[in-house]
């Protein structure tokens, strides 16, 4: 059941944003805006963590204050692709051939053209459809005649084994996008190019390196992709705005490549925190999301706009690799265990804000636990359109939450996966981790908490230990068989939500280390 409690802060009522009144708004849908950050922590957002958040996010906790926060939102997957892939579509990733790590920039696409995605479902409803940023979900470059290279593996091309002026296919316009703007990848991934629509911007002639070596367009800068993201949001607003007042609403999914590594704030944000250049980048990155929302006041969009901020998964421990910010007391994963990569609450449990003045009530907070992937049913209950047995296999709706309504819904199972393949499932309170260690980058890593001795499950109660201090394994047999039930269940099933029997896209197995 929802928990709701209102926010009622001097410093709330200070910073109230004026609004149109709903009554302008002539659609009877609301424009959609899913902004999605990379690898901003549960802690980041100081809404999220009063105590303990030293970076300053005056935007996010304004949204905060207008809309509702959800404090149990999770990421299907503690790392990049695969939560992605989740959110487009309301599917695990680990049903298909993603079993662990990620994509790289030249990767072939994950999602199959015939697989029903949220923009296709919301363009079928008269919604105007544009993907702004990180796609990282693979499409198919055009190779050279002749050529060796092999996408699926991890080996970067070389300038020659791509005809950059051919047309990439089976990228975001083929999977229910009308525009897309952005990068292939990860800001540390080449190739380094922004690509428009199907094609790049300009062709690669060099190479150039974040971290990996790739080849590049000439006029590509890490540094400039954050300010060119938040511009290319800000002039499709602009042009939709008409329209939107004319009752044709419009999705812009937002992918942002910051916070994440290389950690490259521009020179007007450096030093602004104090605290180091990922804080920087965090400040930075909070302003372009005010930018984004200052654009929806001007054109007077913001009353029926459904904005969603939220993160593809927990702090990635790189983007601060002194450790600047726990010497400060900041807690970038929040009071959770763990960050990215993790199958501990800090890898997948992200900030995540709602705000649709015309419906949300202001300052509202939510504990129903939701994932990425209940966009893809929340955008059908709100189309009043059900959705067929093949699609959103592990989606369920969230609109009753979001409306303030009595919410019988509640996710039964959730169900998240690790850098490695490790599976966690979680039902209600108690969630077991297959696995000894974190499944990711914390210590103790699997290996080593088996060498340690520790038991090769783990069993908490997240209500009076969210910080995954006391296994409870060995004092409660009975919650890990009916958890380990569930979880095979789900699986052999090929979904979480009410519906027909699916088939996976691979065999999928629990656990090399705990699969009894």
């Amino acid at each position: 059941m929802n928990i709701f409690l209102k926010i009622t802060t001097v410093c709330v009522l200070a910073n109230a944003i004026q609004l149109e009144s709903p009554a302008v708004a002539k659609s009877s849908q609301p424009n959609i805006v899913y902004i999605l950050a990379d690898d901003l922590g549960y802690g980041d957002v100081q809404a999220f963590n009063p105590k303990n958040g030293k970076i300053k996010t005056p935007n996010l906790d304004r949204l905060a204050a207008r809309g509702m926060m959800f404090r149990d939102a999770h990421s299907g997957s503690s790392v990049c692709s695969p939560t992605r892939y989740g959110l487009l579509t309301g599917r695990y990733s680990w049903r298909t051939r993603m079993q662990s790590g990620v994509l790289n920039g030249f990767s072939p696409p994950l999602i199959p053209r015939d697989r029903l995605t949220v923009p296709a479902l919301l363009k079928q409803h008269g919604y105007a459809t544009a993907c702004v940023g990180k796609w990282h979900l693979g499409m198919d470059w055009p190779k050279s005649p002749g050529t060796s290279f092999d996408p699926a593996g991890k080996v970067v091309p070389a300038l020659s084994e791509i005809d950059w002026s051919r047309t990439i296919s089976n990228g975001p316009t083929s999977l229910g996008f009308d525009y897309y703007f952005g990068i292939s990848a990860s800001l540390d991934m080449p190739p380094y190019v922004f690509i428009q629509n199907d094609q790049v911007t300009s062709v690669p002639t060099t190479e150039k390196k974040w971290i990996r070596s790739g080849p590049a367009a000439a006029d590509f800068e890490a540094i400039d992709v954050l300010p060119t993201l938040t511009s290319k949001s800000i002039e499709l607003i602009d042009g939709y705005a008409t329209d939107a007042h004319s009752g044709k609403p419009f999705f812009l999914y937002l992918a942002l490549a910051s916070p994440h590594t290389p950690v490259l704030p521009t020179p007007e944000w450096q030093g602004k925190s104090g605290l180091g250049d990922y804080a920087d980048f965090v400040m930075q990155t909070d302003a372009a999301i005010g930018d984004v929302l200052a654009q929806l006041d001007k054109n007077r969009l913001t009353a029926n706009t459904l904005v969603i901020v939220t993160s593809d998964n927990g702090f990635a421990p790189p983007g601060d690799p002194q450790s600047v910010l726990r010497k400060s007391g900041h807690l970038p994963s929040g009071p959770f265990r763990g960050s990215k990569a993790d199958i501990f609450e800090g890898g997948h449990r992200v900030p995540f804000i709602a705000c649709w003045p015309a419906k949300i009530p202001a300052g509202t907070i939510s504990d129903r636990t939701i994932c990425h992937t209940d966009l893809m049913a929340t955008c059908a209950e709100l189309l009043k359109t059900p959705l067929p047995d093949n699609a959103g296999e592990d989606s369920f709706s969230f609109l009753p939450a979001l409306l303030g309504q009595l919410d019988t819904t509640n996710r039964p199972t959730i169900v998240n996966h690790s850098s490695t393949g490790r599976f966690a499932i979680r039902v209600g309170n108690w969630k077991l981790s297959l696995c000894p260690g974190s499944g990711g980058w914390a210590l103790p890593k699997d290996e080593e908490a088996l060498q340690q001795g520790l038991p090769p499950l783990q069993l908490y109660d997240l209500a009076k230990d969210p910080g995954e201090v006391t296994n409870l394994q060995a004092t409660h047999p009975e919650i890990v068989g009916q958890l380990k039930v569930r979880l095979r269940t789900e699986i052999a099933n090929g979904r979480s939500s009410p519906g027909t029997k699916q088939p996976n896209d691979v065999p999928i197995e629990i656990s090399a280390i705990a699969s009894e």
